[in-house]
């Protein structure tokens, strides 16, 4: 997730009517009109965290990446283990530059229909989407497909009790779905594609549903009483307790998937094989060390760290804050930044400069708030 925006007039979403419906305050971001909260920022990370919310994620891109060899091209331009992943599995990974740079952060599910043509479904950052998909066009071999699912939009379910109403509203559509598995099936003449995942922390879920029926679905899911409709700050609140990089400001072509703790994307075969753009820096890095790394900080009090405050040790500058702000659910101030190897020990106690002040912080483990996905028994 990105919310670089665009100079541009933003554009409205499918559900935009729908959102000023229900009493959602509107901004900006990432080149769309999206609602930032609802009741209050606050109670809504809290409801998540308790219940389900529902977020509309239609900015983002959907992609279907399709022909004879896909698996392969996306290999090409990505370092995850493409080729063994079966069909209705889902992956995390990254689009790299060719110094190892990431230039977004996306996730890829097998959607081979069974006797078909090899099919990937991609979801990419909404504010780095058009330069994701002419990447791609670029890059990508003139046999395999590339197409825009423009006419999709996109809403996730998350907390605790999404997979309660889900059921409810959809009967057994769902199945035993565990955590990274996706399918589709027809709620009458609507076709929806599903994924159990997100970018809470939580269990939850993500529904690809045709435009057209987006205010039906998110109408209906919101009549069940575990479900509220959830804006951009708590969805931002809920990422950075789960400690989920934001791409544009956690991970950005300056950052490599090493210094950002992501290592696990890049599986056993690609490290021994490589074959993606950066694999020799990239793969260095993983043997050698990189120089910094993404940690949590926590802090004390109520005045949080935000994006740019520089972190010291003593007098020496040792990083700088990517992402920050107050975690409702431990009642302090957290942040996520990239500071020196040497200094990024749990337990290292540094400051960060705020308002001209230092503020005592920890590296801290991460995630903030421990995970809720569902894994199966």
């Amino acid at each position: 997730m990105s919310d670089d925006q665009d100079s541009a007039e933003p554009q409205t979403l499918p559900l935009d009517a729908w959102h000023r419906a229900q009493g959602a305050r509107m901004v900006p971001f990432a080149g769309y009109w999206m609602p930032i909260q609802y009741e209050g920022i606050v109670a809504e990370h809290e409801w998540t965290r308790t219940h389900a919310g529902l977020f509309d994620v239609s900015h983002m891109g959907q992609l279907l990446v399709s022909g004879e060899g896909a698996a392969e091209a996306l290999e090409a331009l990505l370092p995850g283990d493409i080729l063994s992943l079966k069909p209705g599995r889902i992956r995390y990974s990254m689009l790299l530059d060719e110094n190892g740079g990431v230039l977004d952060d996306l996730m890829v599910t097998n959607v081979t229909p069974e006797a078909g043509m090899p099919t990937y479904y991609v979801v990419v950052n909404g504010a780095a989407k058009w330069d994701d998909i002419a990447h791609l066009r670029e890059h990508l071999p003139d046999e395999i497909t590339l197409t825009h699912l423009e006419d999709q939009a996109l809403l996730a379910v998350q907390g605790p009790e999404a997979a309660a109403a889900l059921r409810r509203v959809f009967r057994d559509a769902i199945g035993d779905l565990k955590f990274m598995q996706g399918t589709s099936f027809r709620f009458g003449e609507i076709e929806i594609g599903i994924g159990r995942s997100g970018y809470t922390g939580e269990d939850g879920f993500e529904l690809s549903i045709p435009a057209e029926h987006a205010e039906t679905i998110a109408g209906r899911l919101c009549a069940e009483i575990e479900i509220k409709p959830i804006g951009l700050g708590a969805r931002d609140s809920l990422r950075l307790e789960a400690g989920l990089p934001l791409y544009g400001h956690d991970l950005s072509p300056e950052t490599d998937p090493v210094s950002a703790g992501l290592g696990f994307a890049i599986g056993k075969r690609r490290r021994a094989e490589g074959g993606f753009p950066g694999a020799e820096r990239i793969l260095s890095l993983i043997d050698s060390g990189t120089e910094t790394r993404r940690v949590g900080l926590t802090l004390e009090g109520r005045l949080p760290a935000r994006e740019g405050a520089l972190v010291y040790l003593g007098d020496e500058e040792v990083g700088r804050v990517t992402s920050g702000g107050f975690a409702p659910t431990l009642g302090h101030p957290i942040a996520m930044a990239y500071v020196a190897s040497g200094h990024a020990a749990e337990g290292t106690e540094l400051e960060i400069e705020v308002r001209s002040k230092r503020l005592p912080a920890r590296v801290a483990p991460m995630p903030f708030v421990p995970h809720r996905y569902y894994r199966g028994n």
